[in-house]
């Protein structure tokens, strides 16, 4: 008995390394049924009636072409991941072939372009574009070096310098940080009510205004001052309520008696954190707060995709943006609190990625 649940357990052991070996698959057919529009194409006007490969290919290509049986490759294997529910007719005249058509389930319905146009399909084509597949191979880089950093490494600059020269890719950036910014948006204006009675707000990394201009929705009474580098903000929409104002957070940021922040502390290394705090510190007044919106990672490990997502988004970090920028957990921004001069902090976790971390002066 024993000697077979070795066997068992090895057989099992083996195939979980050949699965993760070929993970890469998943990603690629992701990149390719998004490039190739088959989410929008399925889900047409609302309907996600289950479609053939060949009714599929009308849509995506009605000019004919194609091959089905590639296509069918691709959804079969991302049916097994949970992307397309898989409906099996066998009416026809080969019991043993059956047609297969495909719908989406709620993981494809993320990638269908909305009313608002904010799928998570530039998320995904942003995550394999050429200048960041090149960094991958060099993740070991970052263990071996402390100081390297694999997209320098394959790129010859950091990622920031060498998406300013690139307008294609810095729109698919930006595309793919408003389809994931304004699903937590929602979240954060239902279930945080941290900004009632906020008189003056400034967003440090702010961009385009997107998140200013959700907050203000609700709250139009804040003066917004969507802060950025002089060249991100000369790019930023007028938006009403809202004055644009360029600078340095390492420098100086603009006096409010509330700062807000999304994904701007988990780029950078601690010290690097610590005089971003300082100088929040220094603009706001007693009683003021800062409120970072940033990825927070479990004390401990394990397989939901909740820890998996982070910690994957970690090594991403790592690996496309600083080395020594990261994933923190609540313990550590605490700390980084603390050693700012922010004497109170607390974390609310409101949406499935991001935490508000909320540190009052």
């Amino acid at each position: 008995m024993g000697d077979v649940q070795t066997a068992e357990s090895s057989n099992r052991a083996r195939l979980a390394i050949m699965e993760l070996a070929n993970m890469i698959s998943v990603p690629m057919s992701l990149n390719a049924i998004v490039r190739l529009n088959v989410p929008d194409a399925i889900w047409q006007g609302g309907a996600n009636t289950p479609l053939s490969v060949d009714q599929i290919l009308s849509r995506v290509l009605p000019s004919g072409g194609g091959d089905p049986e590639n296509l069918q490759r691709i959804l079969r294997m991302l049916t097994s991941y949970g992307v397309f529910d898989e409906h099996l007719n066998y009416s026809g005249d080969d019991s043993h072939s059956p047609e297969r058509k495909y719908s989406l389930t709620d993981i494809g319905k993320t990638l269908v372009t909305d009313a608002e146009g904010l799928p998570y399909a530039p998320y995904v084509l942003q995550h394999h574009q050429d200048a960041l597949m090149r960094a991958w191979p060099l993740v070991h880089e970052a263990v071996l070096n402390p100081t390297s950093e694999p997209f320098v490494k394959a790129n010859g600059e950091g990622a920031y310098s060498y998406y300013g020269k690139k307008p294609e890719m810095n729109g698919l950036m930006q595309k793919a940080m408003s389809g994931v910014s304004v699903p937590f948006m929602r979240a954060i204006l239902d279930g945080y009510d941290g900004l009632k009675g906020v008189k003056r707000l400034v967003d440090v990394g702010g961009s385009a205004g997107d998140c200013l201009r959700m907050i203000l929705q609700k709250y139009p009474h804040v003066e917004g001052i969507n802060f950025d580098l002089p060249e991100v903000v000369a790019r930023a929409p007028s938006i009403p309520g809202v004055t644009h104002v360029g600078g340095d957070m390492f420098e100086s940021i603009p006096a409010a008696d509330a700062i807000f922040m999304k994904w701007v502390l988990t780029t950078w290394t601690d010290d690097e954190c610590k005089a971003i705090m300082e100088n929040c510190y220094k603009a706001l007044p007693v009683g003021g707060k800062l409120i970072a919106c940033e990825p927070v990672l479990p004390k401990e490990s394990d397989d939901s995709h909740r820890t998996r997502a982070l910690l994957e988004g970690d090594i991403f970090v790592m690996t496309i943006y600083r080395a020594k920028g990261k994933h923190r957990t609540q313990d550590e921004f605490k700390q980084l609190g603390l050693s700012a001069g922010f004497p109170h902090f607390r974390a609310f976790y409101i949406d499935y990625f991001y935490t508000v971390l909320e540190f009052q002066k």
